[in-house]
């Protein structure tokens, strides 16, 4: 699977492996005290297939690393546990079976402390092999090819880690008590939605960019560094004349849009999203986490429990059939995501919210999947999704660029997703 430049990987080799070995120590901790206040039960509930337990999660990302890693280097490897091969694939078929999607939050066993011990033998045998004489043998593509998977790894695990704050405030918005995450304040290390109580955006309504049709590059250059391999390979686009707004919309203007009746109204949906809705009680055609209350007034379930709606701040846990829906009703529409990169150095607010596109996931023009289980990373996944842009308030930093491709089935509104409008320009 390629991933990143080899020559750039192998110069980024220099001086020593203790650099890819802190990198990937530095990962492995933040995932630890993402978990580090959640009590044993926290960390085995399953809200609904698309989630996982957080207990999984970490040692699925071990996994990883003993499948993809160890195993190459070593083709006598014995396993911590051959049993976790099953219990931690997560969809690689090339591995073979594997526990069910839906059935994740059924396995009590391993126990927490289990996994917790899982992973810390996991890094232990990884800082072994890359620190072995053996390993500094190695002809140097294959060197380099390991480290890439290291790469890889890490990366994979920080996707983990947004999943981890938004699977467990999924699973935590139905308990009756509406709990804070994370210690006493109901913070996880920054990755929540805490500094958008004050608002950020403001409630004026948005500016608007122009930009000029004509061709233009989008995707990860050949020697960007690190990119998963559906940014690649970098191409040539025709964008036609367009507007986009400056900054994403906030929670007051989709209110507005609630208020008005637009959850109601045909027009706005397409078909498959207003069947869907047919089925949902009137007051749960909201977005994800909203509650009205007695007096009238908006409330949000965030990581630090129910809170009012911030109405400054960026709308989120919208669906892409919601974000549609209000582009329609505002006389707008989503831009593409060649669009949004083409403006991305000029947006305001990227960060708070991942945004949709109107882009169905899809192979950029010379796409190709590697030999091989990692092969399955994206492109099996190129069907019946969106992409979204930007990064969200549970991105680690870091992990996002302006190339980042994130994606998701339309109806889906779990993560921190937004919008932000475009417009043609004639």
């Amino acid at each position: 699977m390629k991933i990143t430049n080899t020559e750039a990987l192998e110069d980024r080799q220099a001086p020593a492996i203790e650099r890819w070995l802190a990198r990937f120590d530095s990962v492995r901790a933040r995932s630890n005290a993402l978990a580090a206040g959640l009590e044993p039960e926290d960390t085995v509930i399953q809200s609904m297939t698309e989630a996982s337990p957080i207990g999984w999660q970490l040692a699925h990302t071990a996994w990883f690393f003993e499948e993809f890693v160890l195993r190459r280097l070593d083709p006598a490897y014995v396993p911590v546990d051959e049993a976790y091969r099953f219990l931690f694939n997560s969809y690689y078929e090339a591995i073979g079976e594997r526990t069910p999607r839906d059935a994740r939050g059924l396995m009590s066993r391993p126990t927490w402390s289990g996994i917790r011990a899982y992973r810390a033998e996991i890094e232990a045998r990884v800082h072994a092999a890359l620190s072995s004489p053996a390993f500094a043998a190695l002809a140097d593509a294959e060197r380099a090819a390991v480290l890439e998977i290291i790469e890889l790894g890490c990366f994979h695990e920080e996707q983990h880690q947004e999943l981890m704050v938004t699977d467990l405030k999924h699973a935590f918005s139905f308990n009756p008590l509406q709990p804070a995450m994370g210690d006493a304040r109901g913070i996880l290390l920054g990755l929540d939605d805490a500094p958008l109580s004050a608002g950020v955006l403001g409630s004026a309504a948005p500016a608007w960019l122009a930009f000029e049709g004509g061709t233009r590059e989008i995707g990860a250059a050949p020697d960007a560094g690190f990119a998963f391999d559906n940014e690649r390979p970098r191409h040539t686009v025709y964008v036609q004349a367009f507007a986009i707004a400056a900054t994403p919309v906030t929670a007051r203007a989709f209110a507005a849009f609630v208020d008005a009746g637009g959850y109601t109204n045909a027009r706005y949906w397409l078909s498959v999203a207003w069947e869907r809705l047919r089925g949902v009680p009137a007051d749960e055609r909201v977005p994800l986490y909203w509650r009205r209350e007695a007096n009238g007034a908006w409330s949000e379930y965030t990581t630090r429990g129910r809170v009012p709606l911030a109405l400054d701040a960026p709308a989120r846990h919208i669906s892409y059939e919601e974000a549609d829906a209000f582009a329609r009703w505002s006389g707008a529409r989503l831009p593409t995501e060649a669009e949004w990169e083409v403006a991305s150095d000029q947006l305001q607010g990227v960060g708070h919210v991942w945004e949709w596109t109107s882009s169905a996931y899809s192979a950029y023009p010379g796409y190709r999947t590697a030999e091989g289980a990692l092969g399955e990373y994206n492109g099996k996944f190129m069907s019946g999704q969106f992409v979204l842009r930007g990064a969200s308030c549970a991105t680690p930093p870091g992990h996002s660029r302006p190339t980042y491709r994130n994606f998701f089935p339309p109806e889906s509104r779990w993560q921190f997703s937004g919008l932000r409008l475009a417009h043609d320009v004639s």
